[in-house]
């Protein structure tokens, strides 16, 4: 129990530290404070996990479910950073929406599991591959360096780094196999720190400065503030994690030949959703399922959730332990880059499989796939389009994770629930410019014969 546990930690750690990394940075964190936010995310990680593992009264699906916060909250929480001027008071922003839409998706859960209808692979594909799309620029950044204006930001030596980690992370996928071909993002980053060393942009002074026991301080970087837009774009992300978490769901329920009805989304989301209220509690993010771990349940074959719950008690304790979770504050920036680029790649490559079974010889889904991802890469591509806007506006519009979640559902209600639709128009590629016409003028010549 306690390898098999180790393994889905393993499996998911990567996971469960870019977040904080990623928000921390932007904010401006020091190395330790940094520190802290990753042990609070790895404590409330486990937390989660019990709550949906073991249960409590309606609460958890009670499957081999690993929880962890959620890549979907990464944009949006860039965005309020970006437009909260005391930066001081970012993460308090975020905190007090997360605990907002927490509260709301629990006490929606039993009735958005009657509405999986509408959140079809079209939706959920689209999401989850915007979600990877939105995450690769900060991979890239990481790649160059830590500080922008320093004067090795993007250097050879950097850049290097990152190049030599994605291979070693590529090495291992290729040529390993069982638990250590799953952990081969954690391995590539220890082995790009240690050959990083040589070039002196390692740093181990987080490790030697950390406390070998702490607990994370409930409201340690200030009491929550609540502020509309931020709410909003924190609860378009608790639908988009919603809705991942009951595709996870299902997917699990048939592996452990225990399909998910109803009654246990709703008692899964019910987990996903107080766990998310808490998290901020304890200087957390907002938490969901990891499918990673779904595939590892697959592979392995182990369904206990009981080995899934111990997983959880090693979360919890590396989020009480502040030297272990400072490990990953020693990683070099350009080091988790080269990682990053798999680790954010592989949750588009997810989308993009969740989209194979969107039924996309329909036009309509092909139109429905092509205006959300174009809608939701406008902050990647033109990071200035919305300069126009309210400052209050742009933290929603400025994730195209949540402008491209709402236009994929309000384009999945127009094309395929309101009225009878155009399910004859059936294609099996989008048409190329004129090539109806050509096909009418082919058709014409053949009648004339």
């Amino acid at each position: 129990m306690a390898t098999t546990g180790l393994q889905h930690v393993a499996a998911m750690y990567a996971g469960v530290v870019a977040p904080p990394l990623i928000v921390g940075a932007a904010v401006g964190l020091s190395p330790k404070e940094l520190t802290f936010l990753t042990g609070a995310s790895l404590f409330m990680a486990g937390l989660a996990t019990f709550l949906q593992t073991l249960g409590l009264w309606n609460i958890g699906a009670r499957l081999p479910f690993v929880n962890g916060v959620t890549f979907a909250g990464v944009a949006p929480m860039l965005a309020v950073v970006d437009t909260t001027k005391d930066k001081g008071d970012a993460l308090p922003i975020i905190f007090g929406a997360i605990i907002v839409a927490g509260v709301l998706g629990f006490v929606a859960a039993p009735f958005f599991s009657k509405l999986v209808r509408f959140f079809p692979p079209v939706v959920t594909g689209t999401v989850i591959t915007l979600i990877g799309i939105s995450l690769l620029p900060v991979a890239f950044g990481w790649a160059q360096g830590p500080d922008r204006a320093a004067d090795d930001f993007g250097s050879t030596t950097n850049l290097t780094l990152a190049g030599l980690t994605l291979v070693v992370v590529l090495v291992l996928r290729r040529f390993t196999r069982g638990f250590v071909k799953q952990i081969a993002v954690l391995l590539g980053l220890v082995i790009g720190t240690l050959i990083a060393i040589p070039f002196d942009v390692t740093d181990f002074s987080p490790v030697t400065e950390a406390d070998v026991v702490g607990f994370p301080t409930p409201f340690h970087f200030g009491a929550p503030q609540f502020a509309l837009a931020a709410i909003v774009s924190m609860c378009v992300v608790m639908v988009v994690s919603m809705t991942e978490s009951t595709a996870d769901m299902l997917a699990l329920g048939e592996i452990v030949d225990r399909p998910a009805d109803e009654k246990t989304i709703a008692a899964g989301l019910r987990a996903d959703t107080l766990g998310s209220a808490i998290s901020p509690f304890f200087n957390g993010f907002m938490c969901s399922a990891f499918a990673q771990n779904i595939g590892l349940v697959a592979m392995t074959r182990i369904r206990s959730r009981f080995v899934v719950a111990a997983g959880g008690g090693f979360l919890v304790l590396m989020g009480l332990c502040p030297m272990a979770a400072s490990l990953i504050a020693v990683v070099p920036r350009p080091v988790l880059g080269g990682a990053g680029i798999v680790l954010f790649g592989s949750v588009a490559a997810s989308g993009i499989q969740t989209l194979v079974k969107a039924n996309l010889e329909k036009d309509n889904n092909v139109l429905i796939v092509a205006v959300s991802i174009a809608v939701g890469i406008i902050p990647i591509a033109a990071p200035t389009f919305y300069h126009a806007f309210p400052e209050t506006a742009k933290i929603i519009l400025d994730s195209g994770i949540s402008t491209g979640c709402v236009v994929a559902v309000l384009l999945n209600l127009v094309f395929n629930h309101l009225g009878s639709g155009r399910d004859a128009d059936d294609v099996t590629a989008p048409m190329e410019p004129g090539g109806e016409i050509r096909e009418q003028r082919a058709g014409t010549v053949a009648g004339a014969h």
